[in-house]
């Protein structure tokens, strides 16, 4: 392969912090990887901003070469293959090198920048700067699998006090155990509809954002810079959504300043991005894809980017949203993610957990303790319990490549989902460059395949995409990349 790819990355930041953007990707990103970038250049003058370097295969060859250039919020990619039999696995880690670093320094200038979220219709919504997943959502998001895990636990602890106390009902414990995780299950949408921050109705489908990137011309870096007190972000919006939300609707700079100017923050138009969006429509356009009615929507003010679908099946079904991921990643790519989730959903993948789980859990029980044991008060017990729980959460990575597959199948984006993969798991692939966490990802307590794999495959699809069985093609797809990784 010897022709150049060009491509562009967004990058979510304002134009006055390019510059910061491209010192951060020379000095921080690519010098420190000495062993596998070299020949860097960079060239700066008053318009542009300019990079170029190679990449370096593990045995410090070279493979490509890079170009890199400010664009109007973006940075233009251009990669040169230096020889014809160049693998396409180097392009695309070549290409997700620049979303990484990015992606970084986004985080980093997120120190310098206001998020503010309203849901329309509410009066007023405290701003949640920094928040912790509660543990009942975390509990009960995705395929459930945390949730299976802790009542296995709780299943342990359960019968020590039974059979010490009751030991004539020692044998019924297991079946009731299994049938209130069987209600919590079925009422999962229910459950999760009370952790979120905010229910989107056709009648209030609409977030309002607002972001004002504040100036950092006089900091070095961005680590420099101090985040603003989570008391005066709280005061300022609800100042914004008292004084103009709830006034006039929209955003502008005009009447931001005014409340800007109490906190010695002037505003800069060129620094302010207003907008809203309607969740309810993009959901219904998913459901709409599937066949579904809408199913109930959630969505959490915090700026992780994520989204997760839980509940028994479509009809009994939640998804929930985060701010984060509202903001961060394009329509396309927020409706490719939707899509995943709604895969869960279609393929009824919580109730298939449930069931795996409890099997196991039955036949530990009524199978293995009463043949042997001796099992369960050695050593042998912890090795069993890990082999068990490594093969279940393998057996999760089928329903999570499935929820990909059907996602592409349906929403007929796969680019969109990779491009979306690649922004909320920047952190995890910068980390599956190293060939034994590889390994690790595929075998580890993880519900999800490895990212890489999953960007990937992605790219490999044409669209639109045809196949007509998703789940055993998942199946053989990840025992593939499994093999390809040891």
């Amino acid at each position: 392969m010897s022709n150049s790819v060009s491509y562009q990355v967004h990058a979510d930041i304002p134009p006055s912090y390019f510059a910061k953007l491209f010192d951060f990707i020379y000095k921080q990103y690519l010098a420190p990887q000495r062993q596998r970038f070299s020949n860097l250049e960079k060239q700066t003058t008053l318009t542009t901003q300019q990079i170029t370097y190679t990449v370096l295969d593990r045995q410090g060859n070279e493979t490509v070469q890079v170009l890199l250039s400010a664009g109007d919020q973006t940075i233009n990619v251009t990669i040169t293959p230096l020889d014809p039999e160049t693998p396409q696995t180097t392009i695309n880690e070549a290409e997700q090198d620049i979303i990484i670093a990015t992606r970084i320094f986004e985080e980093k200038a997120r120190k310098a920048t206001w998020y503010f979220a309203w849901r329309e219709g509410e009066n007023i919504v405290p701003e949640k700067v920094k928040e912790k997943e509660k543990s009942f959502r975390r509990l009960f998001l995705e395929t459930q699998i945390l949730f299976f895990v802790v009542f296995i636990v709780l299943g342990m602890a359960l019968f020590l006090v039974v059979f010490s106390v009751y030991p004539e009902w020692f044998w019924i414990a297991p079946l009731v155990l299994i049938a209130v995780q069987f209600a919590f299950v079925f009422f999962s949408n229910r459950i999760i509809a009370r952790t979120g921050d905010w229910t989107i109705t056709p009648q209030n489908p609409i977030i309002h954002f607002l972001e004002y990137h504040l100036p950092v011309g006089a900091f070095r870096t961005l680590d420099d810079f101090k985040q603003t007190p989570p008391a005066q972000l709280a005061a300022i919006k609800r100042e914004v959504y008292e004084e103009i939300i709830a006034e006039r609707g929209e955003i502008d700079c005009f009447h931001a300043g005014k409340i800007f100017n109490k906190y010695n923050v002037s505003c800069n138009e060129n620094l302010l991005v207003a907008k809203k969006i309607n969740v309810y429509e993009l959901v219904k356009k998913v459901a709409d894809k599937f066949g579904y009615k809408v199913p109930k929507i959630v969505v959490s003010n915090t700026m992780t980017p994520n989204a997760a679908a839980s509940g028994p099946s479509p009809s009994r079904g939640i998804v929930l949203i985060t701010t984060g991921l509202l903001v961060q990643l394009e329509e396309p790519e927020i409706i490719s993610v939707l899509g995943h989730e709604f895969g869960h959903l279609k393929g009824r993948d919580p109730l298939i957990l449930y069931a795996l789980v409890s099997a196991e859990f039955l036949f530990r029980f009524y199978v293995l303790f009463m043949f042997f044991p001796v099992v369960f008060v050695s050593l042998l017990f912890f090795v069993y319990f890990w082999a068990v729980m490594t093969v279940i959460f393998f057996i999760a990575k089928f329903f999570e490549a499935r929820a990909d597959l059907t996602s592409a199948i349906m929403m007929g984006q796969p680019n969109a989902l990779a491009t979306a993969l690649e922004k909320i798991g920047f952190q995890r692939l910068l980390f599956e460059r190293t060939p034994n966490f590889r390994l690790q990802e595929w075998i580890g307590l993880d519900s999800h395949p490895p990212i890489y794999w999953r960007v990937a495959r992605m790219q490999e699809l044409e669209e639109p995409v045809e196949i007509k069985h998703p789940l055993i093609t998942s199946i053989k797809e990840v025992f593939r990349g499994l093999t390809q990784s040891l």
